[in-house]
């Protein structure tokens, strides 16, 4: 279904952006398939954050193929940068992946009981799964791939031969004297930014010089040691005409000389590198984290310096941060920050996907790993119900569709998608119990039962993993063995009465629906109003009835004062085991 750019006034973000790419591609290369990019670099988990540099581009990427262009998205997998520290967190990894600091990714071992050759494989395995499962389309580039194979040789040299240009453009940037000496005092006291940190870590800009500036001069090039395989090499001597170059090594003591023109254990510092890439690619459109759109920063001296090998700088939004429900701003130093991986356990493709593409780049926002989720379920299930009917706004409508499908077609989705806070519920109280589980989802609608689970899955085995992985064993729902033979007997007559009242309607109200007109008109009925009145209705006291009959309800079945929406529970319990429950 294709979204047809409009005005500006009604159409979403992607489209607009499609407009300006579309145009500008006709422009610099008219008749060649439009080229969007993304980078990636496999330090590490690559986390929801950095999934943001790639879903800009895919999303814009989509709407270029709907409307019959030809278009490459390319990851570059920064996979040739150097390791920078051992982070934290990871399993199998410990303070002995310190000797490899210094090394290309691809030359440091792959954490313990890895099936991968590598570090970087290891972590580009999960996120090339992850985007397989969202219906991301895309050409894949390892960089140690690129340099190791001599592709960018002309490219290399290239620089070396106007590396006092590169040197000229990047002094525009350094610091020039020293700060003040109070200003310098409060520079020390301003603790890191994690933000800052994050971007830094999750994008080739990893904290990286400009390139070697020794007695010999500026050069824009790192060779990576013959003997220890670490960047910590300073070049000593280059000639321009026969490219022979000699680099000392501080780490192990070694230095050789060696023809650039035939030497590819080496690459361009990352300011350099990457416009270079621009060029090389004909890259038109490439977002970048806010860390890269400061004065100074890669996006902005890449976009001087991208002259030098005959390109123009990308269009490219700066996109804004994201965030988890709960938590502070994600940083893979700090370990245990949640991947795309972790997202796809327990939320649909197309809920993630809607997630990045209803907001501006330049707009934060979280991704719920906490009960928010359950809400968050209840909108997206909203907006569905609107885009079927017509009554979705054309901008939320734009988003609906980039969440379920791309130009190659529809996500694979759940057949029958009941609330997820449902099929959460069922899957606390059933405890990996199928069997169970399909009796109560069966019961939610008898006018159209559940067959089986299938119709359910794959949203009911999403929430059943958030359960399992994010809810604290003292939350989750444990049914009564036994009455509380106690409580049941302290009640008084207006408590029995609520019970009775539930009970006799239980066998005429046995599903979802019912249920939920049941538990809230019991106080409403003894308060003498309909059990059908509504809120405006009925005077403020009855809110608190409910709450407190909703609270004894909780106790005699599940001995706490909250839990699972009660008519949920009432399924999953049990019409007869509710009424031993409630003292019948």
């Amino acid at each position: 279904m294709p979204i047809v750019a409009q005005s500006t006034e009604t159409t979403d973000w992607v489209s607009r952006f499609a407009d300006e790419v579309i145009a500008e591609s006709e422009r610099r290369a008219p008749g060649k398939p439009v080229v969007v990019a993304s980078g990636l670099s496999p330090s590490g988990p690559i986390h929801l954050g950095n999934l943001r540099e790639v879903m800009t581009p895919h999303l814009v990427a989509d709407e270029v193929r709907r409307r019959g262009h030809q278009v490459r998205h390319l990851i570059s997998w920064d996979d040739y940068d150097r390791y920078r520290k051992v982070p934290a967190g990871i399993a199998g990894v410990d303070e002995s992946w310190a000797e490899h600091i210094g090394k290309p990714l691809t030359s440091v071992p792959a954490p313990k009981g890895s099936s991968h050759p590598n570090w970087a494989e290891h972590f580009k395995a999960a996120m090339v799964a992850s985007l397989a499962e969202m219906g991301v389309e895309f050409d894949g580039i390892s960089q140690t791939e690129q340099y190791t194979s001599g592709v960018y040789r002309e490219q290399v040299l290239h620089a070396m031969r106007h590396r006092q240009d590169i040197d000229a453009i990047l002094d525009q940037y350094r610091t020039k004297k020293a700060a003040p000496k109070k200003q310098q005092q409060k520079q020390q006291q301003k603790p890191v930014d994690e933000a800052e940190l994050e971007a830094a870590e999750g994008s080739g800009a990893a904290a990286e010089d400009d390139g070697s500036s020794g007695s010999a001069g500026y050069f824009p090039y790192k060779p990576y040691c013959g003997n220890c395989e670490k960047d910590l090499t300073t070049v000593t001597a280059y000639d321009d005409d026969s490219t022979e170059l000699t680099y000392a090594c501080t780490a192990c003591g070694f230095s050789e000389t060696v023809r650039l023109s035939e030497f590819n254990r080496g690459k361009l510092v990352w300011k350099v590198d990457w416009p270079m890439r621009w060029a090389y690619e004909g890259v038109i459109f490439e977002p970048s984290g806010v860390d890269h759109s400061s004065p100074g920063s890669s996006f902005q001296v890449g976009g001087q310096i991208v002259g030098i090998f005959g390109g123009e700088q990308p269009i490219g939004p700066m996109y804004a941060f994201v965030g988890i429900s709960g938590m502070a701003k994600m940083s893979s130093s700090k370990g245990g920050v949640p991947t795309p991986t972790d997202a796809l356990r327990i939320m649909e493709p197309q809920l993630l996907r809607w997630l990045y593409a209803r907001r501006r780049p330049n707009q934060s926002f979280k991704i719920a790993f906490d009960q928010e989720i359950q809400r968050l379920y209840d909108e997206w299930d909203r907006l569905d119900a609107k885009v079927a009917d017509g009554t979705a706004l054309p901008a939320d409508v734009a988003a609906h569709a980039r969440a379920v499908r791309t130009a190659a077609g529809e996500l694979p989705r759940t057949p029958r998608p009941l609330p997820y806070r449902t099929l959460a519920s069922v899957a606390d109280i059933t405890a990996g119990h199928e069997d169970q589980a399909l009796r109560i989802l069966s019961e939610l609608d008898p006018a159209d039962p559940l067959g089986t689970l299938a119709e359910a899955r794959p949203r009911y085995d999403k929430a059943e993993a958030w359960i399992n992985t994010h809810v604290p064993a003292d939350q989750r729902t444990i049914v009564r063995g036994e009455p509380d033979a106690e409580l049941l007997k302290s009640l008084d007559e207006q408590g029995r009465q609520s019970l009775r009242l539930l009970l006799d309607g239980l066998a005429e109200h046995w599903s979802l629906d019912g249920l939920t007109h049941l538990v809230y008109g019991v106080p409403k009925v003894q308060a003498g109003f309909s059990a059908d009145a509504t809120p405006k209705e009925l005077p403020p006291e009855i809110k608190a009835a409910q709450r407190s009959f909703f609270a004894l309800l909780y106790h005699l079945l599940v001995g706490r004062d909250t839990g699972p929406r009660l008519p949920t529970l009432l399924l999953a319990v049990g019409q007869e085991r509710v009424r031993t429950l409630l003292g019948e």
